[in-house]
């Protein structure tokens, strides 16, 4: 069977094919004859920082050299170019800063880099960073390529479910996305000019962040019933015509990321912005709404009652002041953000036509009757030896209020070609409750131990590269 290179649960995808202009291999360190780093070298006159986002976080992944004349797609190299610290995999022509993985005559050169680098994060916490990254995978497709479609900070453990929140302590930082690119060989412009090596290493000075720069970012609701305050990103869909009726997705982080910065939630995983991604804004066109939490106070995961009211009363702001569908309203989380989706599903039953939970739990389950006449599908993992058990409470739960639960135990190393079929099975059988648990150990990946902790964690770097969970999700309607 294919197995996918675990990296935070994202699948491995082929190289591209090499074509005119465009090269893939590993590239050398940075040269000791660079003595000089400038904003611009020459025929340089620019460079712009690509970041992508991956289940465990996001990364620097590219460099886009502007140049002053047309590049000829042909001359460039993998060994005409060196980054600082970074390994080089893909490098070629283009007629913006924008990856394509192919060369095609333009002004920039896009010099494609390792995500497996130590110095690719931008994303970093005490799971997603430091030496124990190292030697992971490094083919790894994230929401913003297409190919698939968070990690927490230092974890004292699970969470301790019933209604305690989230139990993990917040150390997740955004550092600046930048690099430094050397020209050490000789490229031509299609006039025919050559352009030879250079000495001085350009250092980026722009950033181009992929999907996360498609959020509306940092906005702000303040509820008049409870006073309370939520930072929020929103996600609006591409050409959106305000005389359509879109659907809309609640995405809420796990405990270990709260954060003051609003970015946090949205470059710490895949679990916003797969949403957002191209591909599948093509197939289901939605609002994604992912806020930003700094604390158990506001992120309702101990069903704090006002902080429920709060989260619910922003999504009752933006669906009025956009063209929403209410009747296609989801809601989908992790961890701790699981926990306020659950918590969410049974004070207001009739808000969301379905729920997403990831390595959720609820130790009251007289609570969680509700739930039993809803629409869910929950992923957690046999080694999380919280939310397993937890979960498996509630849907036997579930059960004896009257739901209908399909059940099924899946490897978590399938890449998304071999969970469909897996799911396709399951949504045949038509029952408004799926239970899919996730092989003990499965969605671990190189770099940390097997313990309950780190199945925890993986378990939605696995979960939200699922398409057909999505797929079932945008078909659901209250």
């Amino acid at each position: 069977m294919k197995r996918r290179s675990v990296l935070a649960g994202i699948v491995a995808t082929a190289a591209v094919p090499a074509v005119a202009g465009c090269s893939s291999g590993s590239a050398a360190e940075d040269t000791a004859a660079t003595t000089t780093v400038a904003t611009s070298a020459g025929h340089i006159t620019g460079a712009t920082a690509i970041t992508e986002v991956f289940g465990d976080g996001q990364k620097l992944t590219a460099v886009a050299l502007k140049y002053d004349k047309e590049i000829d797609r042909s001359s460039v190299s993998l060994s005409a170019f060196k980054v600082k610290d970074r390994t080089v995999t893909n490098v070629y022509t283009n007629t913006t800063a924008a990856k394509a993985g192919h060369g095609t005559d333009g002004a920039y050169v896009v010099i494609e880099l390792s995500p497996a680098d130590e110095a690719a994060r931008v994303y970093t916490d005490s799971f997603a960073g430091g030496s124990s990254s190292a030697g992971r995978p490094s083919k790894q497709p994230s929401a913003s390529t297409s190919a698939a479609p968070s990690t927490s900070a230092a974890p004292s453990g699970p969470p301790s479910g019933g209604r305690k929140g989230g139990g993990m302590s917040s150390g997740a930082t955004l550092k600046k996305a930048v690099a430094q690119v050397t020209q050490v060989g000789t490229v031509k412009t299609t006039g025919g000019t050559s352009y030879a090596a250079t000495g001085t290493a350009v250092r980026t000075s722009k950033v181009l962040n992929l999907i996360v720069d498609d959020f509306q970012q940092g906005l702000k609701y303040t509820d008049s019933a409870t006073g309370n305050s939520l930072t929020y990103n929103l996600f609006i869909p591409k050409d959106y015509d305000k005389t359509k009726s879109y659907p809309l997705v609640l995405f809420m982080h796990d405990a270990g990321t709260v954060s003051t910065n609003p970015l946090i939630t949205l470059t710490h995983g895949l679990g916003a912005v797969v949403w957002a991604d191209p591909l599948s804004q093509e197939r289901n066109p939605c609002f994604v709404l992912a806020p930003q939490f700094t604390g158990e106070s506001d992120e309702g995961s101990d069903g704090n009652a006002t902080a429920l009211k709060t989260i619910k009363g922003l999504v009752d702001s933006v669906t009025s002041k956009y063209s929403v569908d209410k009747n296609r309203l989801y809601t989908t989380g992790q961890s701790g953000g699981a926990m306020t989706s659950i918590a969410l599903d049974f004070t207001y039953p009739d808000l969301f036509a379905a729920s997403f939970l990831v390595a959720g739990q609820w130790s009251d389950l007289d609570a969680v009757k509700p739930l039993a006449k809803q629409n869910i599908w929950a992923v957690v993992s046999q080694g999380d030896e919280t939310a397993y058990p937890g979960m498996t409470g509630i849907m036997d739960t579930l059960e004896k209020a009257g739901a209908k639960v399909s059940r099924a135990v899946w490897d978590g190393q399938l890449t998304p070609a071999e969970f469909a079929p897996l799911t396709s099975e399951l949504r045949a059988k038509d029952t408004a409750v799926n239970f899919v648990a996730l092989k003990k150990g499965t969605v671990v990946w190189p770099g940390l131990e097997e313990s309950s902790v780190d199945n925890h964690i993986c378990t939605w770097r696995a979960a939200y590269t699922i398409d057909g969970i999505r797929e079932w999700i945008f078909e659901r309607r209250k």
